[in-house]
């Protein structure tokens, strides 16, 4: 069967590579951590526990299957060791790409480049202990602007709230471009922070919004019901400290640092919704105000990497435009040439950001593999560099990769840090760290170790 190469370890690249996997193909992995599960392992709060080591079993099955080969600490990108020019040296039959949507997203605001103001993704990350951003400065002040109103600015909330062992933080100001009725967030996650909402400023905040909804048809009445559902569920609720507030139909417009360098004023434009498309947009005004914060954080979505090196375009990462093809948004189209780039192929929010949890991303991967899968089916078969091959190619380049059995290593390591800290479960959060727990377990172990992780 043929040999093919998933660049990514997430849901999406996991399950991908298991397909294809159960069909008979060779599967090399190319990872840029340390460890797979990409955002299951490094974007799920920290703290939903049960739901990340059911994961981390379903990643071990598809690890386990023999046919499928893990290369981690092994960045893919233009600007790295291995490249996908260099990928294509080992001839693989198709190349599927599972890298998410690493780019940082903001909103290109003069002072953008002031301290402390940070991307969603990166601050997730942070928290989480991905290196190397767990080592960065993540540092947080007493007043936080939050841009967005979804999911991940309630864990981004619910962690300064909650569980930032710092605890500095003395009110979380969200920023939304539209109104109340607009909110995105899951109420079953929104009620762990619920407490924190100060409803005497919420409902002075909506009755100065409320013009602007019915401008457009929207009852305030209906805030309660659709969106806010805390204030049905708890309307006695008072609120604790700190302070959660919410500015609705503001645009950040720019960003004034103190002398220190250091975010102090964040100034946003007044927005009015209008009706476009059978959908609530805002539209920006002349009209702007001064917020007073020390730290910003944009949840506003998140964006493809260029420096991988796929094609790129104002969308991202292009792919194939024929819209009667049901495989072709999986594949990826060269615009300098216009044509696909044969064999290679995208999944997951490497083909579109931002699009749904782990499910989704499983099902992506899923469907992108039966494409692949087809496709495979369709051409000659050819002659593909071995896992063993490959191995010696980067080590040849000074390429210190991470094996299946390095991952049994690491998890041996780990565990034993746990039991001397007497905690359940322990994650290093340093790379270099990780490679020399790998180093050190291989010096003393007297045991085999699997292929799998355990």
């Amino acid at each position: 069967m043929a040999t093919v190469f998933v660049v990514g370890a997430g849901p999406a690249g996991l399950f991908a590579a298991q397909k294809l996997a159960l069909a008979e193909h060779e599967v090399i992995i190319f990872n840029r951590d340390v460890k797979p599960g990409g955002l299951a392992e490094y974007g799920i709060y920290p703290v939903k526990d049960k739901m990340k080591v059911g994961l981390r079993k379903q990643f071990a099955k598809v690890l386990a299957l023999p046919n499928v080969h893990y290369f981690g600490h092994v960045p893919v990108g233009a600007n790295s060791a291995v490249s996908i020019d260099s990928l294509r040296e080992f001839k693989p039959a198709a190349m599927l790409f599972a890298v998410g949507a690493q780019g940082t997203k903001k909103l290109g605001l003069p002072g953008e480049g002031a301290l402390g103001v940070y991307s969603a993704k990166d601050f997730v990350y942070y928290y989480n202990q991905l290196p190397p951003f767990a080592s960065q400065d993540f540092s947080t002040g007493k007043r936080v602007a939050i841009i967005g109103m979804g999911n991940v600015m309630v864990d981004i909330a619910r962690w300064l709230l909650l569980d930032d062992p710092a605890h500095n933080a003395e009110e979380i100001i969200v920023v939304a471009r539209r109104g109340p009725l607009e909110a995105k967030f899951d109420d079953k996650e929104f009620e762990h922070i619920h407490m924190y909402l100060d409803r005497k400023a919420f409902q002075d905040e909506l009755l100065r919004v409320q013009d602007r909804m019915t401008a457009v048809g929207q009852d305030i009445a209906k805030v309660p019901e659709e969106t806010f559902l805390c204030l049905a569920k708890h309307p006695e609720q008072q609120s604790i400290g700190p302070r959660l507030t919410f500015r609705f139909m503001n645009s950040p417009v720019a960003i004034t640092p103190g002398p220190d360098g250091r975010i102090a004023r964040l100034t946003v434009a007044e927005n009015i919704l209008v009706n476009r498309n059978d959908s609530i947009a805002a539209k920006v005004t002349e009209q702007t105000i001064d917020l007073e914060v020390d730290t910003m954080i944009f949840a506003i979505g998140d964006m493809h990497d260029a420096s991988v090196g796929l094609p790129f375009g104002k969308e991202g990462y292009v792919t194939n435009p024929e819209p009667a093809d049901p495989k072709a948004s999986y594949e990826v189209f060269d615009p300098a040439f216009r044509r696909v780039s044969e064999g290679i192929f995208v999944v997951g929010w490497a083909r579109k950001p931002s699009e749904g949890l782990v499910g989704i991303a499983r099902h992506d991967g899923e469907v992108g593999a039966a494409h692949v899968a087809q496709y495979l089916s369709d051409i000659q078969p050819r002659q593909s560099a071995s896992a063993d091959d490959i191995a010696r190619a980067l080590k040849a380049k000074g390429i210190q990769f991470v094996s299946k059995s390095d991952l049994s290593l690491l998890a041996r390591a780990e565990e034993r840090e746990a039991h001397s800290r007497g905690v359940a479960y322990c994650k290093f959060s340093d790379d270099a760290v990780m490679l020399s727990a790998i180093k050190q377990e291989k010096s003393t172990s007297t045991e085999p170790v699997s292929e799998t992780v355990s």
